[in-house]
């Protein structure tokens, strides 16, 4: 039998996250998570999902009705966005410049669709000009693209897709899981009709729940798939006229039913996730968007200076650059791991590795969410200089933490 002693209590080490993602988690959104649950149809509990769509609708800069959850990581927004708008057979505009570009390809090879894709190198982002001329040629039903992917750490506009999808008569979805909460989110401005996002970035939170915003007009797209289940379909219930969804548990058109009055009994809530992620908006909000932006970029602008000061060689282009996530090239004939390894045991700090063609060739370091601050960027970058000097990299002693600052001084 097992001893229920033997593993101890969770008592994980106070480690500094400045990596791409998950990052440490506010303290206030840690404590907000661990109130009282209730019961998912309490008037309290409805009255904080009301509350929950209203603070997400400025985080996303939006006017939509339908701001609110999904329940599971950012993955989990990602596949309910497509599973709902798109068809098997229907063709997507995959718009691909990454890592994640090519998770939307996944993901729309197990729905069924067919897909196109635009490129652009890894480090580069897909021009404007590019994105009209195949949206033209391929007339897709969804323009499908990430907005900053951390696995190049590029950051692609989007101002103007919306009226390239218009153009076409497409919808808009846009991947902001590294983004929302530290670069602008405009899904008005951009035209943008479904955007998800994810807690454990740029909002410092935990993973567990896709804060999502549907437009009217893909809402109406969606409740044309509209299929309720046996056990939950009410008297005189009327399906919609289009293909049911082919997931249960991410079908937006019962999910929105659900966060509704209609209050459709689709799924148990994850209540202390929509604690967690009320609390994270709160923190956004009272801080203030503008402020919030300024200061990833103020910390993606030292890191960066910091970094050059090492003598290290960034990745990617500057004009795209993330605020909240830099990339920079392993030393020749430095081992990668060992230095995260040191990083991590000897600092309590982790930095990210990479995938894909960069794997082996690049760091990537993050400063976003509660993490976005003076201090932790320059103990990180003390931290780095400390343990390339180590591992026999030479560097130029004491110069990385004046850049880092007077770069921060200068963005702020």
């Amino acid at each position: 039998m097992l001893d229920p002693l033997l593993f101890g209590e969770i008592d994980p080490p106070q480690r500094l996250l400045m990596g791409p993602g998950p990052v440490n988690a506010h303290p206030r959104v840690l404590r907000a998570m661990s109130a009282d649950l209730l019961g998912q149809f309490d008037p309290e509990m409805t009255a904080y999902m009301n509350q929950v769509m209203a603070l997400y609708r400025p985080v996303f800069g939006t006017q939509n009705r339908w701001t609110m959850l999904i329940d599971g990581t950012a993955r989990a927004g990602i596949e309910a966005a497509l599973v709902s708008l798109v068809l098997p057979g229907e063709t997507v505009l995959v718009v691909n410049f990454g890592r994640f570009g090519l998770l939307l390809q996944e993901i729309l090879t197990r729905i069924g669709a067919r897909f196109e894709t635009v490129d652009a190198p890894w480090g580069e982002v897909v021009p404007m000009d590019a994105i009209r001329t195949a949206a033209l040629r391929i007339r897709p039903r969804v323009i499908a693209t990430v907005h900053g992917d951390t696995s190049t750490t590029m950051a692609q506009p989007l101002d103007g897709i919306g009226s390239i999808a218009r153009e076409v008569g497409a919808f808009v979805y846009v991947d902001a899981t590294a983004t929302l909460g530290g670069m602008e989110i405009a899904a008005d401005r951009w035209g943008a009709d479904v955007i998800t996002g994810g807690l454990q970035k740029c909002l410092g939170g935990p993973s567990g729940t896709a804060p999502i915003t549907i437009s009217d007009a893909a809402a109406e797209h969606i409740f044309t798939r509209r299929h309720d289940e046996k056990g939950i379909r009410a008297a005189g219930a009327v399906d919609g006229p289009a293909a049911r969804i082919a997931s249960n548990y991410f079908d937006l058109a019962m999910i929105m039913d659900y966060w509704s009055e209609k209050r459709l009994n689709h799924h148990t809530e994850a209540t202390t996730m929509l604690y967690g992620a009320r609390e994270c908006a709160r923190i956004a909000l009272a801080e203030g968007l503008p402020a919030r932006f300024a200061r990833h970029k103020a910390a993606g602008a030292a890191m960066s200076a910091g970094l050059r000061a090492m003598g290290l060689t960034l990745f990617g282009e500057d004009a795209h650059r993330m605020t909240n996530v830099t990339g920079v090239y392993i030393p020749a004939g430095v081992d990668g791991e060992s230095v995260r390894a040191m990083m991590r045991e000897a600092f309590e700090i982790e930095i990210g590795t990479a995938f894909g063609p960069l794997v082996g060739k690049v760091w990537r370091l993050g400063a976003m969410g509660y993490n976005a601050m003076k201090h932790k960027v320059l103990l990180t970058l003390a931290a780095l200089e400390a343990t390339l000097q180590a591992h026999g990299h030479a560097v130029p002693l004491g110069e990385a933490v004046p850049a880092a600052l007077a770069a921060w001084d200068a963005t702020v």
